[in-house]
C-alpha cells in the first residue's frame, strides 16, 4: 500500500471464507466452523457511505488485486505492499481517505469489483489481463465487503473487507449447540418379539446457533434438531410421554405418521410448559415415519425445530449395514436477510408466502459441514441415510455429490422393492426415504437438495470416506483443481 500523506498501520485481517467454498474452491483461509458469508455492510448502517470521486483527484490510499492469480480459484489475491500474495486481502483506509483500486484479470474468467455502499462496480473485466480502476472517497467508519457479482462466485468464495478507521466490531452471538449429530441412531431392533417400548420426548425451548455468530430461538424435542430417532418393530406397542419443560413459552404437542388413530396423537398431548401427556399406540404399519409438533401455528412449530423421524422395522429387523446416518431437512424464516448476524427473529409473513431465509440439514446453515458432525465411513464399506423433511414447506432432492444411491426405499416405504441405481431421490415435506449406497472411493462427498440456490443458504453437508485410492474406478494424471464441487 502507497499511502500519503500520513502513515496507515495496516491489520491484515483474512476473512474466513464459506463454507460454500469448500465445496468448490480451495479454502483459503479455512471454512468457519458454521456457514455464515458476510452479508453486505455488515455492521454499517445503510445509505450511502461516501462517494465515487473524478479520476483526476490524487488518491491517498492505492491497491491492486488480481483475479485468481496463483491460487487458480474465485478468490482476490493482493499484488504489492503489505497484502502482497495475501488472498481476499483486508484493505484499510480512514474517514476522509480517496481511495484506488486496481483489478487486474489474473485467470481469464470474466469478473467484476463491487462495493454496494460506496456504488462502486467496475465493468466486467472480459480476458486474462484486463484491468480495471475505481476511486473513491471514504467517509464513515465500518466494514464493507467488496466482491465480484458473478453469479456464483462470491458464493464461491470471492469477496474480502475493506476497514475503514477503527470500527467497533459487531456482537457476534452466541447460543446452544442444536446440531443433532447424524451418526446418533438408535441400534437395529434385530429379531425379537414385538413388545411394549416406552419413549420420553421432552419439549425444550432453546437459543440455538444458527450460524457463525447467528442465533435463533428454537423449539425442539430433547434440545436438538430433529428430535431424537425413535427405533422400534412392527407390533410394538409404544407408550410415549410427552413432557414440556417448566420454562416454555408455548404449549407443544407430537403428531406421530407412524400412528393409526385422530391427529396422530396430537388430541392425547396438548402440553402445556411444566405437564406432561401421554398416549399408546400400536405401529401396525412398516416403515419410516416424520413427527412433529401438532400446536397452532403447527409450521410455526415446525419451522423452528419439531421435527423427527420413527422407524418401524419389519419383522426380523433391516439388513445389517456397516453405517446408518439420521439426516433432517427443514427451512428457516427470518425476519433478518441471510448472512445476518446476531439472533434473528421468526418472521410469520415470510412463513406464509413460502421465502425462508434458511435451508439446514440437521437444524443449522452448514451444520453437516463441520469438523464435529460431518458423516465418516470407510472405503468398502455400506452405509444408510435415514431421511426425512420437516419442511414445512419445501420438497428435497436429495443427492449425494459424487455417489449414486445403490437402493432408494421411495417415500419410505419398506415393504416395497427399492429402487435401484438413483442419482437424486425427491422427498415431500413430511415425508421420508432410506437410501443406502457402497462406498469405492476415498474422498468428500457433498450431501445437498439439488435444488442448488439452497446450498447457497446453508443447506449443505459433508461424508469423508478414508482409504485407498482406486484408480481403476476414478482417477486423472492430472491434479485435482477443484472446480465446481
Amino acid at each position: 500500500m502507497e499511502k500519503k500523506p500520513r502513515l496507515l498501520m495496516l491489520v491484515v485481517v483474512l476473512v474466513g471464507i464459506s463454507l460454500l467454498t469448500a465445496c468448490g474452491v480451495p479454502a483459503y483461509p479455512a471454512a468457519s466452523p458454521l456457514y455464515r458469508p458476510q452479508a453486505a455492510g455488515v455492521g454499517v448502517a445503510p445509505g450511502a457511505v461516501g462517494q465515487t470521486v473524478p479520476t483526476a483527484q490524487n488518491p491517498t490510499v492505492e491497491y491492486t488485486l488480481v483475479t485468481g492469480g496463483s491460487y487458480g480459484g474465485l478468490v482476490f489475491v493482493g499484488m504489492g505492499g503489505e497484502i502482497d500474495n495475501q488472498v481476499n486481502p483486508t484493505l484499510a483506509a480512514d474517514p476522509g481517505d480517496v481511495v484506488k483500486i486496481t483489478v487486474i484479470n489474473g485467470d481469464g474468467i470474466v469478473h467484476d469489483f463491487t462495493i454496494d455502499e460506496f456504488g462502486v462496480q467496475t465493468p466486467q473485466l472480459q480476458q486474462r489481463d484486463d484491468r480495471q480502476e475505481v476511486i473513491f472517497a471514504v467517509e464513515q467508519e465500518g466494514e464493507y465487503v467488496y466482491y465480484c457479482s458473478l453469479p456464483g462466485h462470491r458464493q464461491a468464495g470471492m469477496f474480502g473487507l475493506l476497514r475503514v478507521g477503527n470500527p467497533a466490531p459487531v456482537a457476534a452471538a452466541t447460543g446452544a449447540a442444536i446440531i443433532r449429530d447424524p451418526a446418533d441412531v438408535p441400534p437395529p431392533v434385530g429379531d425379537r418379539a414385538a413388545t411394549t417400548v416406552r419413549v420420553d420426548l421432552t419439549t425444550r425451548e432453546v437459543v440455538g446457533q444458527l450460524a457463525d455468530g447467528t442465533t435463533y430461538s428454537y423449539f425442539t424435542f430433547g434440545g436438538a434438531v430433529p428430535g431424537p430417532m425413535i427405533r422400534v418393530r412392527v407390533g410394538d406397542t409404544v407408550d410415549l410421554h410427552l413432557h414440556n419443560e417448566a420454562d416454555s413459552h408455548f404449549s407443544h404437542s407430537i403428531d406421530l405418521h407412524a400412528v393409526t388413530g385422530p391427529g396422530g396423537g396430537a388430541v392425547y398431548t396438548r402440553t402445556d410448559p411444566g405437564q406432561e401427556t401421554s398416549f399408546t399406540f400400536r405401529a401396525l404399519n412398516v416403515g419410516l415415519y416424520v413427527y412433529h409438533c401438532a400446536t397452532t401455528s403447527v409450521a410455526h412449530h415446525i419451522t423452528n425445530g419439531m421435527y423427527g423421524l420413527i422407524l418401524v422395522e419389519p419383522v426380523g429387523g433391516l439388513p445389517p449395514v456397516d453405517r446408518e446416518f439420521y439426516v433432517m431437512q427443514g427451512e428457516l424464516y427470518t425476519e433478518q436477510p441471510f448472512g445476518t448476524t446476531g439472533h434473528l427473529d421468526f418472521s410469520m409473513e415470510k412463513m406464509s408466502h413460502e421465502q425462508p431465509e434458511y435451508f439446514v440439514f440437521n437444524g443449522a446453515a452448514g451444520g453437516l459441514a463441520t469438523d464435529a458432525h460431518a458423516l465418516r465411513a470407510n472405503v468398502g464399506e455400506t452405509v444408510r441415510i435415514f431421511f426425512g423433511v420437516g419442511g414445512p414447506n419445501a420438497t428435497s432432492s436429495f443427492h449425494v455429490i459424487g455417489e449414486i444411491f445403490d437402493r432408494v426405499y421411495e417415500q419410505a416405504s419398506l415393504t416395497a422393492s427399492p429402487l435401484t441405481d438413483v442419482q437424486t431421490t425427491t422427498v415431500p415435506p413430511g415425508g421420508a426415504a432410506m437410501v443406502e449406497f457402497t462406498l469405492e472411493v476415498p474422498g468428500r462427498y457433498i450431501l445437498v437438495d439439488h435444488a442448488l440456490s439452497r446450498l447457497e443458504r446453508g443447506l449443505v453437508g459433508y461424508l469423508y470416506v478414508e482409504g485407498e485410492e482406486q484408480p481403476a474406478i476414478f482417477h486423472s494424471e492430472a491434479g485435482a483443481n477443484m472446480a465446481g464441487h
